[in-house]
């Protein structure tokens, strides 16, 4: 493969998140803890909603889905960070590189999309609830979920493919996975056309999904303040809080990464940006949509009672 793009590199250095051996440790114990929770949250959440018939609605099939997502791009970032902070040298080959580019692109664009659906079956709950069971019928909910994990593998084919054709003179990457960015700053020529394109696909798949989001939620709010019971109100903003609370974090995360110029940030806060996206959120998800969510605390109790009794 790097013969047929004329690369001159068969394998990168990844830079990691900090070049001080006292922090490696530190920093290996802090991140192994991250991701455990992040795998015992996610497929928790999945297991439980896939165990309590209760929870078989289009809304947790959704949500089992988002933890899905979460739990596998983390899953392709964590482990090899890990491994670099106890390994002498912290060498990816071009391969594995692209393939791991290939597969976090597929996994965060998904995301992108997941939430969006998680929004609109928020809008279709709250502003049509008589209607509800017919338009989130199983066929749809299933449709929906295929055109997000499409949407992820064909926007991720189209990233990777114009990475695959760039030429690389540089080894060292200035960060702690294979990301667009810190690789097209190792290409051997001008990477402008490339860095337009990508700056484009980002902004189509964050711009496009987050107004999506807003807009179905500026419809939520005039539903919910129509709603004459506090009660009732209170229910809905408590369910839609959840939702909105992750949608704010992944997007602000990510939109800073990708939709801004290239020498518009330090390569710490592009860092922080990294983690909090990719480490943070998946371990956070689950957590603000169980913490906030009675139905799966209830899920949760009557299930560690059926097992311990």
């Amino acid at each position: 493969m790097a013969a047929e793009n004329h690369s001159t590199v068969i394998e990168f250095i990844l830079g990691g998140l900090t070049n001080r051996p006292e922090f490696q440790m530190p920093l290996f114990l802090l991140f192994l803890g991250i991701y455990m929770v992040t795998m015992v949250g996610n497929l928790g959440m999945i297991t439980l909603i896939c165990l309590n018939k209760q929870l078989h609605t289009p809304m947790y099939y959704f949500l089992s889905n988002l933890s899905l997502v979460d739990f596998c791009y983390s899953s392709v970032t964590t482990p090899k960070m890990l491994v670099n902070f106890v390994s002498q040298k912290n060498a990816i080959s071009y391969v594995g590189c692209m393939c791991q580019l290939y597969f976090f692109l597929v996994f965060v664009i998904a995301e992108c999309y997941m939430l969006t659906v998680m929004a609109y079956d928020r809008y279709v709950a709250i502003c049509h609830p008589l209607l509800y069971n017919i338009i989130m019928s199983h066929a749809l909910c299933s449709f929906l979920v295929a055109l997000v994990f499409t949407m992820g593998f064909i926007g991720s084919t189209i990233e990777t493919g114009l990475m695959l054709k760039l030429s690389y003179c540089e080894s060292l990457i200035s960060h702690y996975f294979c990301d667009i960015l810190p690789l097209m700053k190792l290409s051997c020529f001008s990477t402008y056309d490339v860095e337009m394109t990508v700056f484009f696909l980002a902004g189509f798949n964050i711009i496009l999904t987050s107004l999506m989001v807003l807009v179905s939620y500026a419809f939520i709010l005039s539903s919910i303040l129509r709603i004459s019971s506090t009660e009732g109100r209170s229910k809905a903003f408590s369910t839609c809080s959840s939702h909105l609370a992750a949608v704010g974090l992944f997007y602000g995360s990510t939109a800073f990464m990708y939709l801004k110029p290239s020498t518009a940030s330090s390569l710490a806060q592009e860092n922080v940006a990294s983690v909090f996206y990719t480490t943070v959120i998946p371990m956070l998800n689950p957590l603000i949509y169980s913490l906030r969510n009675k139905e799966v605390k209830t899920a949760l109790q009557r299930t560690l009672r059926r097992k311990l009794y």
